[in-house]
């Protein structure tokens, strides 16, 4: 994985406010810790940073060049604005070559089933430890013309040289099981909808004899006076 280089600047200024003023400017308010050294607070370019993300993924490595110096980094947290996906706020991780770390890796499934088949990908992710520099984008799980039964165990992931899972070896990663029919998921559904009529007659029930019984102990109150 190679760098993006994003240019940033020194940011003095905090709180909600200014961090409006900032977006405001098509920039975003992050902060750069790490190593044993002081969190840096910076601004960086909105749009060249939304890329390099969209490009890298969640672990996009970047070059961050501040004030003549560059230092490698990893998104460690990224904040989005719910409704419109724009960056709010990015905290990043300073990171070295050479320096080993552990991040979640997603896992591409391609390739057809053979029929009557259904693919279950237990873990969407995987943690793995890898070399700064050379964090694998994704990690791809084929499963082209796999039988009902066949199955992805971590120690079956194919991964670059000098990374390594950091799960057990027998996790299921990907299920490749039998594909239900029409008829087993209208049995399944109906099932349900019954179970679902059950608990909804239990309360009623409940609450009748409850209401039975504060009637009965209200008449007997009165009969004791």
């Amino acid at each position: 994985m190679s760098e993006t280089k994003i240019q940033a600047e020194s940011r003095t200024e905090f709180g909600k406010g200014a961090a409006r003023r900032i977006r405001r400017a098509d920039k975003v308010p992050a902060v750069l810790y790490g190593h044993g050294t002081d969190p840096v607070h910076i601004t960086l370019p909105g749009h060249e940073t939304m890329l390099a993300l969209k490009h890298g993924g969640a672990n996009a490595l970047l070059s961050i060049e501040l004030e003549g110096k560059s230092q490698l980094a990893l998104p460690k947290q990224v904040q989005r604005d719910v409704l419109k996906g724009f960056l709010e706020h990015v905290d990043l991780i300073v990171v070295s070559k050479g320096e080993k770390v552990s991040v979640d890796i997603p896992v591409h499934v391609v390739g057809e089933p053979g029929p009557d088949s259904l693919v279950v990908t237990e873990h969407a992710t995987v943690l793995v430890e890898a070399e700064a520099t050379h964090i694998p984008e994704y990690i791809e799980v084929s499963i082209e013309g796999a039988e009902v039964g066949h199955q992805v165990l971590a120690k079956d992931l194919e991964l670059p040289q000098g990374s390594t899972v950091q799960l057990d070896e027998d996790t299921l990663i990907v299920n490749v099981t039998h594909a239900p029919t029409t008829e087993e998921v209208e049995e399944e559904l109906a099932e349900a909808e019954a179970e679902v009529g059950i608990e909804r007659e239990e309360p009623e029930e409940e609450a009748a004899e409850g209401v039975a019984a504060e009637g009965e102990s209200a008449e007997g109150e009165t009969q004791s006076e």
